[in-house]
C-alpha cells in the first residue's frame, strides 16, 4: 500500500503515544516474529516494532523485510523503533484521509 505524505503524517500522529508491541532480538526477523507481527497488525492495524542490537543498515533491512513479509507498510522509522500499518478490511478501525 502506497501512502501519501499527508497519510503518513496522520498515522505518525496516531502512533506517537503507542508503545512497541513487537520486540526483535538478536535472532532477527524469524518466522515466529513475522507471525506475531501479522497477528498484531490484524488486531490493531497500527503498531510499533522495536529492533535491538543491530547497526543502522541491518535495522533498515529488518524493517523492510518485516513489512514485506507481513504485507504491511512501513510508515515511519526513527532509531530502533518503526511504525507498521496494515488496513484490516473486515475490522477497519483506522480511517486515514484520502491523499
Amino acid at each position: 500500500m502506497e501512502l501519501s505524505e499527508r497519510q503518513r503524517k496522520y498515522l505518525r500522529g496516531l502512533a506517537h503515544p503507542l508503545e512497541p508491541v513487537i520486540m526483535v532480538g538478536n535472532a532477527g526477523v524469524t518466522e515466529a516474529v513475522v507471525r506475531e507481527t501479522a497477528r498484531a497488525l490484524y488486531d490493531h492495524e497500527l503498531i510499533k516494532v522495536k529492533i535491538r542490537g543491530a547497526d543502522r543498515q541491518a535495522r533498515d533491512a529488518a524493517f523492510d523485510s518485516l513489512a514485506q513479509r507481513t504485507g504491511s507498510t512501513l510508515v515511519h522509522r526513527i532509531g530502533h523503533v518503526g511504525v507498521l500499518y496494515q488496513r484490516n478490511p473486515a475490522l477497519a478501525r483506522i480511517l486515514i484521509p484520502d491523499t
